[in-house]
Order: C-alpha cells, then sequence, then structure tokens
C-alpha cells in the first residue's frame, strides 16, 4: 500500500464530489498547505475553526478534511492576531494542510443532503432544486489480448453508473494492425514492420471531467507506449445535480411525532417547527445547513415538509403562508452526519486506491449555541 500525497486526496475528493460543481460564491479544495505533501493520518470534521485545528496538530494529521472552508472570502493580509491569520500560521508550523468540500458536496450524488436524507428514513428521494446533470462521454480503446482486466480495473475507478450497477463496460474482439516507425519502442513486432495483433475494444461510460484522470490510469495500465481511444459524447442523461432532496416517508406521520423523531436521529438539542402538531406528513423536503431558500421550491413539487437549519422569523411567516410545516433542526445538526460517512467512504476510496492513510472523524465539535 502507498502513502497518498495531498494532491492525491484531493483528487479523489474531486471524484466524490467534484468541485466544479459548488456555487460560483464559495471557496472550495485546498486552502492551507503543500499539494506534495504525504499524507499518513487525515482528520474529518465540520468546521476549520481552532478546536479542529488543535486537533488535528495534536493528533499527528498531515491533513484536516472539513465541510466549512477555512477562507471564504479574500484575505487582504494575513496576521497572527487574526483569527483566520492565526489559524493559517498554526497549520503552516506544523506542515498541516487544510482541505474543505462544501457545496460541491451539498449538491454532488451521494454528498451531504444525500447523507441526511438517508439519516431521516426519506426514501425514493431526489434533488429538490436541479442546477444540472452530469455530462457523460464514452471512451473506447483497443487492448491486447491477456491485458483487458488490468487495463478495466483502472477504468473502472471513474466509470459511470448504470441505473443500480456500476464496472459496466462492454467488449468486442478484432485484429488491429500497426508499423512501428523508427525511434518507437514497440510492445511487439519490429521497427518498420506492419503488424497484426489480436485485440479487444473496451468501451465504458464516463463523467466528462474525469477524461483527463482516466487517460492517465489509463496509460499506465495499458502495455502499449500508444494506445489507441476514442471518446464520444453522448446524449444520456447523467445523474441529475441539485440542491436539497426531496421523496417520501416509509409511513404517514404526524408533525409532532416526525420532529420528535428527526431531534433523535440527528441528536439535535433544540428544534423548531412551524405548522400544526397534528398534520399529517408524507412528502419530505430537506437541505442541510440554511436551506430555507428552497421554501418556494419545496412548495411547487408538493413537499407537505421542509427540513432545514437557520431559519429566520419571515422565512417562518413565508412557510405558514404557503400552507407548508417547518423543522428547523439548526445548521449544525443538520450537517454533522457527513462527518463519520465521509470518513468510512475516504477511507474506502483510498484503499480502492492502493493507498493506506488513517483517518479519524473530529468528535470534539459542538453545537455553537447554548439553551435555557
Amino acid at each position: 500500500m502507498l502513502t497518498p500525497r495531498v494532491s492525491d486526496v484531493t483528487g479523489i475528493i474531486d471524484k466524490i464530489a467534484p468541485f466544479a460543481y459548488a456555487e460560483e460564491w464559495d471557496n472550495v479544495g485546498l486552502q492551507v498547505g503543500d499539494a506534495a505533501a504525504p499524507v499518513k493520518r487525515i482528520m474529518v470534521a465540520l468546521d476549520a475553526g481552532r478546536d479542529p485545528v488543535e486537533a488535528a496538530v495534536s493528533a499527528g494529521c498531515q491533513l484536516l478534511l472539513t465541510h466549512h472552508p477555512l477562507i471564504f472570502t479574500p484575505l487582504k493580509k494575513i496576521v497572527i492576531d487574526d483569527p483566520v491569520g492565526s489559524l493559517i500560521f498554526l497549520a503552516v508550523r506544523h506542515d498541516l494542510a487544510i482541505l474543505s468540500l462544501h457545496t460541491n458536496y451539498d449538491i454532488a450524488p451521494g454528498g451531504m443532503n444525500f447523507l441526511l436524507a438517508e439519516r431521516l428514513g426519506v426514501s425514493s428521494h431526489k434533488p429538490l432544486k436541479a442546477v444540472g446533470r452530469e455530462e457523460l462521454v464514452k471512451l473506447s480503446v483497443f487492448v491486447p489480448e491477456g491485458y483487458e482486466e488490468q487495463v478495466l480495473e483502472s477504468l473502472f475507478r471513474f466509470s459511470g453508473v448504470i441505473g443500480k450497477y456500476n464496472d459496466c463496460s462492454f467488449r468486442t474482439c478484432g485484429i488491429g494492425t500497426f508499423r512501428p516507425l523508427e525511434g518507437a519502442r514497440p510492445f511487439t513486432g519490429k521497427i518498420g514492420s506492419r503488424e497484426s495483433v489480436s485485440e479487444n475494444r473496451i468501451e465504458v461510460l464516463l463523467c466528462k471531467e474525469d477524461i483527463n484522470a482516466a487517460l492517465n490510469v489509463m496509460k499506465k495500465a495499458h502495455p502499449y507506449e500508444e494506445p489507441a481511444f476514442d471518446i464520444y459524447p453522448l446524449l444520456n442523461k447523467g445523474n441529475r445535480l441539485g440542491l436539497g432532496r426531496i421523496g417520501e416517508l416509509p409511513e404517514p406521520t404526524t408533525l409532532a411525532e416526525f420532529a420528535a423523531d428527526v431531534k433523535q436521529r440527528l441528536g439535535a438539542r433544540n428544534l423548531r417547527f412551524v405548522g400544526e402538531p397534528g398534520r399529517i406528513v408524507r412528502k419530505v423536503a430537506l437541505c442541510g445547513g440554511s436551506g430555507a431558500g428552497l421554501l418556494q421550491e419545496a412548495h411547487w413539487q408538493g413537499a407537505d415538509l421542509l427540513i432545514t437549519g437557520d431559519v429566520k422569523y419571515h422565512e417562518a411567516r413565508s412557510a405558514e403562508a404557503l400552507g407548508l410545516s417547518l423543522i428547523d433542526a439548526g445548521h449544525f445538526a443538520t450537517e454533522r452526519p457527513m462527518i463519520r460517512e465521509f470518513t468510512g467512504r475516504l477511507d474506502e476510496e483510498l484503499r480502492n486506491r492502493g493507498f493506506t492513510a488513517e483517518i479519524i472523524p473530529y468528535e470534539g465539535e459542538r453545537e455553537p449555541f447554548s439553551f435555557i
């Protein structure tokens, strides 16, 4: 097993939740540190505050992976008596890189809001507000007999999912011809002599943004000096991308009963709701963090309830006017599930690529509010 570098972890995260999905106002990716630095220990946290940074340093981590970015807006200065500046100095002194995935993870399939829906028992859920779809391409590569599996294994890291199936491919047999020219280093055959080789044409589905990474690993796994391949744009629709999720509860329940269940499932210290306690809830919309801006979208799609955090007074009044029930479980409680879930997923993705690193979920974060 290999020790990954910061750039390797960044590449894996870009596969899980492409940074291109992030909102324009957001600041995701590597915030502090050296992309080439080796990483033996990683800490995963919700915020890049003082407690998580100090905990990562104390634990001997080389990388702190957070949901909320350390740097949201451009810095005009970096000084040690500034809250953000002091954390940058602390991280740099202890060779700690800080990498953040925020709205890209909120939007990505299997990301923050997917995890929240699963945690709350919402089934058959899909994005609440669509922002686009993954753009798909097909990669076709010609491989000599006996080398199909090693090339496929390299590409399956990036191949798209078809329904509920992954590792999908197709191959056909044929004869390839080539003549090595002066200066070539042919895998088989002689310079100047035309060769005929039994080959397989392998086809896999890829997301467009993964093309370069997939080609790089494919060329390393391919026995030929110059692999022959084609890339085709497709009209097939990829995964729908969007903010929030909307789906159904397994059984109808009252607003009061479901609110109590949400509080328990999220471990929320406090929870508010808008609507008649006895109202029946079937269709549920949700958005972790601050998602009250999706009130109208939830109403248009026929939701009985929207679950989110950071709800303001006038947003609650708007929900009343729309006849939409509302649960405010807090920004912290609705996003905290990502810590353990993402820890497990990152560990799996690293191992699948032959890397090993210890990944530690930071359990020390607490709700910033106190309640009486």
